[in-house]
């Protein structure tokens, strides 16, 4: 079972289906197949072959989707780059994983260019679009020129379930990303189990709306083909051209993180529009409070499902599908079990346990930590054996997560992974911001935590402890931290404060800093991809 195998499956049953509309262009899965061949290669002429990393910093396209089959056919590894990281951290993830090439759209080229001065083992860049310059040491080529040079025929490299198929990089707890492994059969199961659980048929047209660099939107490629469905593509989130596209082209289901879902229902145009098209809306990444829910439902006139998973998991750990019996109960009382994380996803074993590890009473009440296991957990993390091992029990992943268990077999977080931040969509591990922030000479102390945001979901918020006679303002802290990370990880805001709270053991304790800007909150920091 490989990740290649799902497109030819779909270019043999359905060779003259619509397999991509992108804008104006559109690709059958004869085509598809046909254009992922002639980049698979290209790259095998340039030296790439089982195991080899391949990076790619794009948008939602048709590239995308075909550099996601290219690398299956050849047994190379593909790793997605987020295209809103600063240029070192591109050059970080470059190297930590040894890519050998590179496959970026061109409007990213001053990221790419600052990036690639500090990477050089990089020994090319294929440009989606208008070529830039690069550094004298790598190849350059042009990505449609590449589909107009093939000139013999694509045999796929024999690949099994256990090698290598995709790295995604978290952001790491110490300041570090790391990779995530994820496996042909990780993702060839999670792709099954998700046919299986949403009922994927070749009818269905799938909107790639969140982001494909993220497996929030990435395993729909895999799912969506073997299916024999239509993927659109959205490149980068709008309100009003989504609600269109949805309109144009008959999306039947998409995954949308809640920043996006909220404004696109508060929208004063949302109601022109005929969403009659969608028949399911999913949703993860972020916290959601039941009456978004409520909007979502009625607004889009279908169903709704959220979801739990982490990008360890392929991703989905949790759907909150409600069982038949459950469906003949009041509104109000199917809108709380549709609230909650949900039900295991099909594909894993999940349990709640204690600190001891056993399992927690069903009763809804009694916390303890989601533990999982299955073919689409992650192997480990890529040249980081003593975090690999750390992150298992038994052959149990575990999540960090804790939740409660209610009879009928849900779970519902009630506490988030220790100093996540979930902000529209994103995870940014607040140590990763402080380790920035001491960075600064004027900082004595600094905590980073998330706080409430309507439109975000979680803003990061900054108390910071300055040095004896130093002065500094919120606006020159949070332009310093974004000269060296994302923007969307640097603070929203800063508060100096003259001694952060500490723990007897003296620790910085942040729940104390965290928990007053949580009370009265109907919802709490805890749910979504990591």
């Amino acid at each position: 079972m490989n990740i290649w195998m799902t497109l030819e499956k779909a270019a043999f049953l359905y060779p003259d289906k619509t397999a991509i509309i992108d804008g104006p262009t559109a690709f059958t899965y004869k085509q598809a197949k046909a254009r992922a061949e002639s980049l698979a290669c290209f790259l095998r002429e340039n030296g790439i072959h089982k195991g080899d990393r391949i990076a790619i910093c794009e948008v939602n396209s048709y590239a995308f989707f075909e550099c996601y089959y290219a690398a299956a056919g050849l047994g190379a590894v593909l790793c997605p780059i987020n295209y809103r990281l600063s240029a070192r951290e591109m050059a970080f993830i470059i190297n930590d994983s040894g890519a050998r090439w590179l496959i970026s759209g061109s409007r990213f080229g001053a990221v790419i260019r600052e990036a690639t001065a500090e990477t050089p083992a990089l020994e090319g860049i294929l440009w989606i679009g208008t070529p830039h310059a690069v550094p004298e040491r790598t190849k350059s080529a042009e990505y449609e020129a590449v589909m107009k040079t093939r000139e013999s025929a694509f045999t796929p490299a024999e690949i099994d379930g256990d090698r290598i198929a995709h790295l995604y990089y978290t952001s790491g707890t110490t300041g570090r990303p790391k990779g995530v492994i994820l496996t042909h059969k990780n993702v060839c199961v999670h792709a099954l189990a998700t046919i299986a659980e949403l009922q994927l048929t070749d009818t269905d047209v799938w909107g790639h709306i969140a982001p494909m660099f993220h497996l929030a939107d990435a395993w729909a490629t895999f799912a969506v083909t073997w299916a024999g469905g239509t993927h659109v593509m959205v490149g980068q989130f709008e309100p009003e051209p989504v609600m269109a596209v949805i309109v144009e082209k008959r999306i039947t289901l998409s995954n949308l993180i809640p920043t996006m879902l909220n404004l696109i229902v508060k929208h004063p145009k949302v109601k022109t529009y005929d969403f009659s098209s969608l028949r399911v809306v999913l949703s993860g990444g972020a916290p959601i409070a039941p009456e978004l829910i409520r909007m979502i439902m009625e607004t889009f006139g279908c169903d709704y499902i959220q979801t739990y998973g982490m990008t360890e998991t392929s991703p989905y750990l949790t759907f909150s599908l409600l069982k038949d019996h459950l469906r003949q109960l009041p509104e109000e009382e199917q809108l709380m079990y549709k609230s909650k994380t949900g039900r295991p996803f099909m594909a894993v074993e999940l349990k709640v346990v204690d600190d001891q590890l056993n399992p927690v009473a069903p009763d809804g009440r009694q916390v303890g930590e989601i533990m999982v296991k299955g073919d689409t957990v992650t192997p480990g993390y890529w040249n980081r054996p003593e975090e690999s091992e750390k992150a298992f029990v038994d052959g149990w992943l575990r999540t960090g997560d804790l939740a409660v268990m209610d009879a009928e077999g849900y779970v519902n977080i009630v506490d988030r992974k220790k100093d996540m931040i979930l902000s529209g969509g994103e995870n940014i591990y607040s140590t990763e911001v402080e380790y920035v922030l001491y960075m600064n000479p004027k900082i004595l102390e600094a905590a980073v935590f998330g706080v409430p945001d309507e439109t975000w979901g979680e803003a990061v918020k900054a108390a910071v402890v300055l040095k004896p006679g130093e002065t500094a303002t919120p606006e020159e802290l949070i332009a310093f931290c974004k000269t060296h990370l994302a923007s969307y990880k640097a603070p929203k805001s800063v508060d100096f404060i003259e001694a952060l709270p500490k723990t007897g053991s003296g620790k910085i304790f942040k729940k104390a800093l965290r928990d007053p800007y949580w009370q009265g909150k109907t919802t709490t920091p805890s749910e979504g991809i990591s």
